[in-house]
């Protein structure tokens, strides 16, 4: 058995085809067939079912398990061994709400690319329920979201503290209003993030506590989303106020006060608990963890 058969198997899993995958491992197709004839003779198993569809037999799906910890391991390994240069370098890939990576990032990365172009970074957007399930399986290295949830598996450091807000366009009725109480949204239409968001389920247990059915009128999967159809005067939203900057600053959107929403929640970086953290990612969490807090919350 040798690492390239194992990347192999892991490219065919993803492909499901003995051509694509040589195409994507620059192999032929009948080199593609000998890698894997040679592993399920080196281990007395079918671990590829031919037929059609082409899939992964239960014992090929219990092989590749094992498979991709021992790739990780390699990469692990080859991380560390490029770590004894002491240049930071590496690729790190960082799991996001599309608000924070919209809002935050930019300023944040710009800066990191600027002191270190050999790191490589990778962004993936996601609700904020997924930021912390992706760090635990390994799918990210560092997850910055809120920090609601708790787990034995991640460790978090809280880098500022966000609130949400009632928006409406200028012309809503609520508009002219500087403040009013969850109790005078009941029969507003509201435009809403999805149900797996932080935002949603904060406002969801605001209405639940006050014994309030909300009116909603649409729900959307993204901070950006919602204040675009909130824009358009769809209905009223609530948002994360750190995502409202320019849209206040432009004066497309309104921000009113509402008392029962006057909660501060803490937005911070995710990792995995134990896990090497290699030159780039430790460069990368010490600037993150070192930046002031206005550099997180600061106007567009």
């Amino acid at each position: 058995m040798n690492i390239s058969q194992l990347e192999t198997l892991l490219t065919i899993s993803k492909t499901l085809s003995f051509r694509k995958a040589g195409e994507h491992l620059n192999l032929t197709q009948p080199a593609v067939s000998a890698q894997i004839k040679s592993l399920e003779d080196e281990f007395k198993a079918i671990l590829v079912d031919r037929n059609h569809p082409l899939n992964l037999t239960d014992r090929g799906k219990v092989f590749l398990e094992h498979a991709e910890r021992i790739l990780m391991i390699v990469e692990e390994l080859k991380q560390k061994l490029s770590d004894l240069n002491q240049i930071p370098q590496g690729h790190i890939v960082l799991g996001t709400t599309a608000s924070i990576a919209i809002q935050i990032l930019p300023r944040v990365l710009s800066y990191f690319q600027n002191q270190f172009p050999l790191i490589k970074t990778t962004i993936q957007s996601m609700s904020s329920s997924q930021v912390l399930a992706s760090v635990e399986n390994g799918s990210v290295d560092i997850g910055i979201g809120y920090l609601s949830d708790r787990s034995p598996q991640v460790e978090t450091s809280v880098l500022y503290y966000d609130t949400f807000e009632l928006v409406t366009a200028p012309r809503h009725p609520l508009a002219s209003m500087r403040k009013v109480t969850i109790g005078m949204l009941k029969d507003v239409p509201l435009i809403m993030l999805s149900p797996d968001t932080q935002g949603r389920r904060f406002v969801d247990r605001i209405f639940r506590e006050h014994q309030i059915q909300p009116n909603i009128a649409m729900e959307l999967s993204s901070s950006e989303e919602v204040k675009r159809m909130a824009e358009l005067n769809l209905g009223a939203a609530v948002v994360s106020k750190l995502s409202i900057a320019g849209e206040l600053k432009r004066g497309t959107l309104k921000m009113i006060s509402v008392n029962e929403l006057e909660v501060s929640h803490p937005v911070g970086v995710i990792t995995k608990s134990g896990r090497y953290l290699n030159s780039a990612m430790k460069q990368f969490l010490s600037d993150l963890k070192g930046m002031p807090e206005d550099q997180f919350v600061g106007s567009e």
